[in-house]
């Protein structure tokens, strides 16, 4: 078949185990986030591997690349929403959870993957790029879980967006000095210095935007007569917002995506982007996304006694992270509950553990077992996440819930 035929095929049999699994999900009482990451290791080559089991598939060299492109767009979405869903006013209050919480999210698992690494044999160069995977935040998989259980708003939601923002510009500026120090892929000395400048330079250059021309621009939008204006202007911007993020800032384009959705919550017209842009992406680019991620795991490639290694360097992961952006929130004042509802929020690293882990196998400073490892460990992170955040919700605290979140919108119906 055709290159399009096959992408149709294989877009409708995603389509069609994410909804079923999630919906078996939310009867199980569990978030549907979680049956959509596990359809995803069901289709992956962990278990079934569908891309390179059915022949028509197994032929066409560019269908997982493809579905990774779309997926891309789906976890920009995602957090373009979470961003709608947010007062920025209220997300500037948290500054001190989020300062702490993401810090000390980032230094504990840091040294808890390094030690950890060498325990296991591993150099002491590797051993820190082992920790930099650990130290990462991947928050997409948290939010969409918040947004179902109705609570993104609380302040449990607002500081772990905050600690997560913080957390991954702390974590593209190790990786940064690691690059570098080691000198696999810095330019110099002042390599550092020209990724903060760039940093600060997006964060300021996007906040002016944001405030004082997103909003005028919008109306203007609204009063034309274009067809879906309104909808059609939220997605360029959070588009346009993840590719400068990336592109010219130097920080993962889910912070672009982020801060676009929260300067538009501040339009009046934030309700009919919201309602194009979420059936837009429940419908579509979001269930890619999350059944993308279990379709390019193989946890078979763990094996032997590898095995030892990625599930005490997944508890490690787990625990670390609680610890740190759990501790964090708790100098901060958050309560034991909320704090170690935030810290279970930080646990996934999603594509952005990823992302460290690949730059550091490109630039051969891991192993490719090491980075079997890493995987199993991100995998394994980011699948369990929805489960803890559910169960740290329980229903003995649902009274708490609708008395302090009462205000929040609950999508779990859109995904």
């Amino acid at each position: 078949m055709s290159e399009l035929l096959n992408f149709l095929l294989a877009v409708a049999i995603i389509l069609i185990a994410a909804k079923a699994s999630g919906y078996v999900s939310v009867r199980l009482g569990q978030p549907s986030v979680l049956g959509e990451l596990l359809v995803g290791l069901l289709l992956g080559p962990t278990v079934l591997n569908m891309l390179s089991s059915v022949t028509w598939f197994a032929e066409d060299t560019h269908l997982a690349e493809s579905l990774s492109l779309f997926a891309e767009i789906g976890v920009l979405l995602l957090m373009f929403l979470a961003g709608l869903e947010l007062d920025l006013k209220d997300l500037l209050r948290s500054g001190r959870v989020a300062a702490l919480a993401g810090s000390l999210g980032v230094i504990i698992p840091l040294a808890g993957g390094y030690f950890t690494a060498l325990l296991f044999g591993l150099g002491s160069t590797e051993a820190i790029f082992v920790g930099l995977a650990l130290s990462a935040t991947s928050v997409s998989i948290s939010a969409q879980t918040l947004m179902e259980l109705g609570v993104l708003r609380s302040k449990v939601g607002l500081g772990l967006l905050g600690a997560a923002v913080f957390d991954d510009v702390l974590v593209v500026l190790l990786l940064s000095a690691a690059t570098v120090i080691f000198g696999i892929g810095g330019d110099g000395s002042g390599s550092l210095v020209i990724i903060l400048i760039r940093m600060v330079a997006f964060l300021v250059g996007a906040t002016v935007v944001g405030f004082f021309f997103l909003p005028p621009l919008l109306r203007r939008i609204s009063d034309l007569p274009i067809s879906q204006g309104v909808t059609v202007f939220g997605l360029v911007a959070c588009l346009l917002f993840a590719w400068s993020s990336e592109a010219l800032g130097g920080v993962a384009a889910i912070t672009g995506a982020f801060m676009a959705g929260l300067f538009l919550a501040r339009s009046p017209l934030v309700g009919r982007i919201e309602e194009g842009i979420s059936a837009m992406a429940y419908g579509f680019f979001v269930p890619i996304f999350l059944v993308n991620i279990g379709l390019q795991a193989d946890l078979r490639a763990v094996s032997g006694n590898l095995w030892i290694f990625a599930i005490v360097l997944t508890l490690v992961a787990v625990i670390t992270k609680i610890v740190g952006s759990g501790g964090g929130a708790l100098l901060a004042g958050f309560n034991r509950r909320d704090s170690l509802r935030l810290g279970l929020g930080m646990v996934s690293r999603g594509e952005v553990g990823l992302i460290v882990a690949s730059v550091a196998l490109s630039e051969s400073v891991i192993q490719r077992e090491s980075f079997s490892v890493l995987v199993f460990m991100i995998i394994m992170a980011t699948v369990i996440t929805p489960l803890m955040l559910r169960l740290a919700y329980r229903e003995a605290d649902a009274n708490v819930i609708s008395e302090t979140d009462d205000k929040s919108p609950t999508h779990g119906e859109l995904s």
